[in-house]
This record gives C-alpha cells, sequence and structure tokens, in this order.
C-alpha cells in the first residue's frame, strides 16, 4: 500500500508581508505611529484578504503589530520588532523584521501555520525547485531555457520598451541574449532523456 502524500507548502505559494511593500506603500518611515490595513487580491485583482497592521517606529527601531483572523474563526494579535541596518552603500539606513520565533533578522515574513515568521520556522515548507524530481531537474538542466516562457512574457509585456531614441535597451538586449544562446536541441536528446 502507498504512502499517504503529505503535499507540503512551496515558498513561492504563501502569502508573505515584505519591507519593500511596506515601504512602497508609504508605511516604514522615522518617528511615526499608524494603523492601516494590508490587502491581497488574486490575479482578477479581487481581494482575498486583509490585515490590520499597527506600525510605531523612532528613528532607528520599531515594532508592527499584526491584528487579523485566520481561517475565519482564530484571532490573532501578535508584534514584530523592526531593527535599521546602514545600508551597504553608506546613504541612509535600511529596515529589517526581527521574525518572533527564530530571531532572525529577515526582509520578508511568510504566512503558515496562521502566523507570519521567517521561512525557516517552518519545518515543512520548501522552495518549488527543491519539491522537484531528478528527472525534472534533469529536464530543466537540458531544456530550461526551452521550458521557460517567462523570458517571452518579459518580451511581450504591454509597455515594454524594446528601443529607446533608435537603440535597443538594456533589458531588452539582455532578454535576446538569453533567448539566442539557447543551443539547438536534436531529437536525439529529448529520446535519450525521455528513456532515462
Amino acid at each position: 500500500m502507498g504512502r499517504w502524500s503529505n503535499f507540503p507548502d512551496e515558498v513561492e505559494g504563501l502569502k508573505c508581508i515584505t519591507i519593500a511593500d511596506l515601504k512602497k506603500l508609504g508605511y516604514l518611515k522615522p518617528n511615526i505611529s499608524m494603523n492601516r490595513n494590508l490587502f491581497w487580491t488574486n490575479n482578477k485583482g479581487e481581494r482575498t484578504s486583509s490585515i490590520t497592521v499597527i506600525i510605531d517606529t523612532t528613528e532607528t527601531r520599531g515594532s508592527i503589530t499584526f491584528d487579523y483572523t485566520y481561517n475565519q474563526s482564530h484571532k490573532i494579535n501578535y508584534t514584530v520588532q523592526l531593527i535599521t541596518r546602514p545600508a551597504n552603500l553608506g546613504n541612509g539606513l535600511l529596515w529589517f523584521f526581527v521574525c518572533p520565533s527564530t530571531l532572525k533578522v529577515c526582509r520578508k515574513l511568510h504566512l503558515n501555520r496562521g502566523y507570519f515568521l521567517h521561512r525557516t520556522a517552518f519545518n515543512d515548507v520548501y522552495y518549488e525547485k527543491q519539491l522537484q524530481s531528478k528527472k525534472w531537474r534533469s529536464w530543466e538542466k537540458t531544456f530550461g531555457s526551452y521550458l521557460d516562457d517567462r523570458l517571452y512574457e518579459q518580451l511581450y509585456k504591454k509597455h515594454f520598451k524594446k528601443f529607446y531614441k533608435g537603440k535597443p535597451t538594456k533589458k531588452y538586449v539582455q532578454l535576446m541574449k538569453k533567448i539566442n544562446s539557447r543551443k539547438v536541441i536534436s531529437f536525439e536528446d529529448i529520446e535519450r532523456d525521455l528513456l532515462m
């Protein structure tokens, strides 16, 4: 009899809160105190969930309190510390979370089992690559550039500039290099990998 599959969670599929998003929204500034709502949306732009954040900061430290309902029944409220560190370019300070579970300094907290924590706080959360079979990893190594549609998605994205003032943009040149670097694969290579 086979084993029950445990289908571990993938990091890429978890909801997360990032320092970059908080800064973009204007929520992370020195000497502020605010109470705001954050929203998650699906591919159609419809709101799927929300969370209330209460942010209090000084010049170099702060805290963010998360207040939300998990699985429509569990009221959750807890505080995560915020710290700053000097930027490596010497032009200011960078904000970081201090995970309340692992005490790791990080810029992204993931939601799993009801709490926003650093990804290492969860034993059964993996990156998508870690869950791929050996055969799939071998195929990706050989045919990865052929299987990756993201290059074409970027190339044909709305408002993507291929040229500026008659010259190709750097991003366009990089994408074309990646697309053109794909080696020619023979049917023998495909057949050999399928039979392995």
